[in-house]
């Protein structure tokens, strides 16, 4: 998973520097995770982020913003609590979600948000 900087997030998401209409520059669906080395429940998120990666490889691009040293781009969008995950679907406006969530809720809101079925292993156990 990339770190975007300031820098990055302007190349590969969006340009708020030279447009207040959002304008999304990526070609795939793409999860944001703002976060903190010292918050404990971004902690929790980290690995489960690491593995809807891995599940949903080509399909979307995962990024973490470190609000600490990205204090701007934690500005922009109005980070008050981490961890904060913003979804942004490739033809319609981000959603922000807040707070820590299991990998069944990211599963749910990629299916919601971004209208893409879960590609993973099927929990359903055959006798």
């Amino acid at each position: 998973m990339e770190h975007l900087t300031k820098q990055t997030f302007i190349e590969k998401i969006f340009d708020y520097e030279n447009s207040n209409e959002w304008n999304f520059k990526g070609t795939k669906p793409v999860i944001i995770d703002f976060y903190a080395d010292w918050c404990g429940p971004c902690k929790m998120v980290s690995p489960i982020l690491e593995e809807i990666a891995k599940e949903y490889e080509g399909l979307i691009d995962i990024y973490k913003i470190d609000t600490e040293a990205e204090q701007e781009l934690a500005m922009v969008f109005g980070i008050r609590s981490i961890p904060s995950i913003l979804f942004i679907p490739v033809n319609d406006r981000p959603q922000m979600a807040v707070g820590a969530f299991p990998k069944d809720g990211f599963i749910k809101a990629i299916e919601d948000i971004f209208n893409l079925q879960y590609p993973g292993k099927s929990n359903i156990i055959v006798n």
